[in-house]
């Protein structure tokens, strides 16, 4: 995912700008052109096919990209011998992809999105071209943040050139768009990833993508021409140095706590408690006042969605490991689950959107019910080696939880902001949901490096033991979205598709 998962876990596609600085309101009606300067047509006429079209792909790529690598790690793992570093390839893209989305907002506002485009792009490129060649397993991770740094940096981008290119009526439209692009890689993604890791090898699965990326920046590039910077230093916000340093720090933070898996003796634990302690520090900034102490209304609906995205990201990473190392899964067998997880993440989605009668709390409750199931049967699997398949059915219950629970948080941060504040509360619910994940991943690393030593599948019953309890720690601060007083957010739906793993309906 990166969207990775983390894809997610790990990138969102939302109308709601679910990136890191996405452009205020105020901001984009400055930036963008007068109503009557837009061509007419729609997201496909011709004026806009290219481009709509391009970015589309550019998603599906990255949403194939993201569950691919979580399907084929296990196979990559063990042929370059990096076991010790299999989390760490998964949180560490999380944990850089939240600078790049820092810097990607700070620059679209300042210059030229096409520039920021071109830049993430490449990054995205070369991070792949060195994940698919490298000889050892460093020079892999290497690559996943590189390539995280830059998808998260093309995220944010996107929102800004739709709000620059597109007319407000054909908003929606285009967020469909990026919303359904996530459908078809969740659905065939890991089937397609297993299959070429057997037959061509993993490294495909990385260079083949390469192609694809370049080919749909073809499409964009020319519609990228009548893009510009804003008219005059004084529309050009000054870079916030100390927005983007909390977000270095955050970053650095996580990225000690999942490389402390690797080391021995009291390390081991200290540097995660002093690492948990400066990430808190560093990301109450980028977050609504008294988020991690989770008050009622907004903090708690940011504080649950990283709760959320943690539990079944965090879980997510050791299915396809699990089924490959403990049952003997090939790989595109083992991302079966993923599959099945997609689809219910996708039919959840599309059912709390068709059905306004389901209050938004009800959605998390039932939401945050099947997923502890899930854990419960990951857990089960584990410890009483219960058949593959009843894991693969019990994955396919937290994607169906998922998309009862994603699309209502969003919709419940919306409701919950002023046209002052969305782009900072859209901000802090995407770096909740890289950072709640990120940490996920490095605390379950460290947990399974403990349980090494037992052999067997109890590292992966550790791993599923501390998603299970952040699952408990969600289960029990649901009830806090509802804001004590006021008018509590709870009839209204999301509208529309439904995507899964790092896309909500529309």
């Amino acid at each position: 995912m990166t969207f990775d998962p983390a894809e997610a876990h790990r990138r969102n596609a939302e109308p709601t700008g679910a990136s890191a600085d996405p452009p205020s309101p105020t901001r984009v009606a400055a930036l963008a052109p007068a109503r009557g300067e837009f061509p007419s047509g729609g997201v496909l006429s011709p004026h806009y096919r290219w481009i709509s079209i391009g970015m589309c792909v550019l998603i599906m790529l990255t949403a194939f990209e993201a569950l691919a690598v979580t399907t084929i790690m296990p196979t990559i793992s063990r042929e370059l011998d990096g076991a010790s570093l299999y989390a760490f390839a998964f949180a560490g893209p999380l944990a850089i992809s939240v600078v790049g989305m820092v810097l990607a907002g700070a620059w679209s506002d300042r210059g030229n999105p096409r520039n920021v485009l071109f830049a993430s792009v490449a990054l995205f490129v070369v991070g792949l071209l060195i994940a698919g060649l490298a000889p050892t397993m460093g020079v892999f991770v290497v690559g996943r943040l590189v390539h995280g740094f830059g998808g998260g940096a093309m995220t944010v981008v996107f929102y800004v050139i739709v709000a620059r290119v597109y007319p407000p009526v054909l908003h929606p439209r285009i967020f469909a768009g990026f919303a359904a692009a996530w459908v078809i890689p969740s659905l065939i993604g890991p089937l397609i990833a297993g299959l070429v890791a057997e037959s061509v090898g993993w490294r495909w699965v990385f260079l083949g993508v390469v192609a694809l990326v370049l080919l749909a920046m073809f499409m964009v590039v020319p519609v990228m021409r009548s893009l510009h910077a804003p008219g005059s230093d004084i529309d050009r916000p000054a870079w916030n140095i100390r927005r983007i340093g909390w977000a270095v720090l955050v970053a650095l933070a996580v990225l000690a706590i999942s490389l402390s898996a690797e080391s021995s003796g009291p390390v081991q634990w200290i540097v995660p408690v002093v690492a948990v302690v400066v990430a808190g520090l560093a990301l109450r900034p980028l977050l609504p006042p008294r988020t991690l102490s989770a008050r009622r209304g907004l903090p708690s609906v940011i504080l649950l969605r990283g709760l959320v995205a943690a539990t079944f990201f965090g879980t997510e990473v050791y299915i396809p490991y699990m089924l490959s190392s403990q049952f003997g899964l090939s790989p595109a067998i083992a991302g079966l689950a993923l599959t099945a997880a997609g689809i219910t993440w996708s039919a959840a989605s599309w059912v709390q959107g068709r059905f306004p009668g389901i209050s938004h709390l009800a959605s998390i409750r039932v939401g945050m019910g099947l997923m502890a199931i899930a854990i419960a049967v990951s857990l089960a699997t584990a410890l009483l080696a219960l058949d593959p398949v009843i894991q693969i059915i019990g994955w396919a219950i937290a994607g169906g939880g998922m998309g009862l629970m994603y699309p209502r948080l969003t919709v419940m941060t919306l409701e919950y902001s002023t046209t002052s504040d969305q782009g900072f509360n859209s901000s802090a619910l995407s770096i909740a949901d890289s950072i709640g994940s990120a940490v996920a991943l490095a605390a379950t690393a460290i947990a399974f490096a403990a349980l090494q030593p037992a052999g067997g599948a109890w590292p992966f019953a550790g791993a599923f033991a501390v998603t299970g309890t952040i699952c408990v720690v969600a289960l029990l601060l649901g009830g806090r979205v509802v804001a004590r007083r006021g008018a509590a957010p709870d009839t209204v739906c999301v509208a529309g598709g439904a995507a899964s793993h790092a896309a909500d309906p529309l």
